[in-house]
C-alpha cells in the first residue's frame, strides 16, 4: 500500500460529517419571514392636509414579489434540507442569498429616497416597514451566506486525494 493511500471503507475509514449544518438555512428562512411581515407594514407616508400611508404591498408590487419569491425559496430550502444528498443545493443557496441582497437593496432604496416619489407628485416619508424589511433582508442574506459555506456535493475522497497529490509537489 502506498504511503499516501488512505482506506476509504471499513473501520479504518476517516469519518467525515457529510451533511450541511442547517443553521444558516434556518436563519435565512427567519429573515424571509421578517421581510414578509414587513410587506404588511407601512413603508411610506405623506404629511399635510391629506396625510396617508401605504403598506409595502400597496406601495410597490416589487416589494410583495420579493417577499413571495423569498417564501418560495424558503420552501425550496426546506425541501433541500430533507431531500438533498448533503442537506443543501449550492445553486439554490446562492440564489437565496442573491434575492436576500436584492431585498436589502430594495429596502435601502426606500430608506434613502422612496422610488417613484417624483411620479406620484408627493413628498414621501419612510415608515417602519422599510426598516423592518431591511433587517429581514440582512438576516435573510447572512443566513444564506452561512449556509452557502457548508458542504454541498463535495466528495471527501477526491478532496483527500487532491490534497495528497498537491502535497508532493
Amino acid at each position: 500500500m502506498a504511503a499516501n493511500a488512505r482506506p476509504h471503507s471499513g473501520a479504518d475509514a476517516p469519518h467525515h460529517d457529510d451533511r450541511a449544518q442547517p443553521t444558516g438555512a434556518y436563519v435565512a428562512i427567519a429573515g424571509i419571514v421578517v421581510f414578509l411581515v414587513a410587506v404588511l407594514l407601512d413603508w411610506v407616508s405623506t404629511s399635510g392636509e391629506d396625510a396617508t400611508s401605504a403598506s409595502g404591498y400597496e406601495t410597490d408590487t416589487v416589494i410583495a414579489f420579493t417577499a413571495f419569491l423569498g417564501v418560495g425559496l424558503a420552501v425550496a430550502l426546506g425541501y433541500a434540507l430533507q431531500r438533498a444528498r448533503r442537506n443543501q443545493h449550492r445553486g439554490l443557496t446562492l440564489t437565496t442569498m442573491a434575492v436576500g441582497i436584492a431585498a436589502v437593496l430594495l429596502s435601502l432604496s426606500y430608506l434613502l429616497d422612496a422610488p417613484g416619489a417624483f411620479e406620484r407628485g408627493s413628498d414621501l416619508e419612510t415608515e417602519v416597514g422599510a426598516w423592518i424589511g431591511l433587517v429581514g433582508g440582512i438576516v435573510w442574506s447572512v443566513g444564506a451566506g452561512l449556509f452557502a459555506k457548508e458542504i454541498e456535493g463535495d466528495d471527501h475522497r477526491s478532496l483527500d486525494h487532491g490534497q495528497t497529490a498537491h502535497a508532493g509537489r
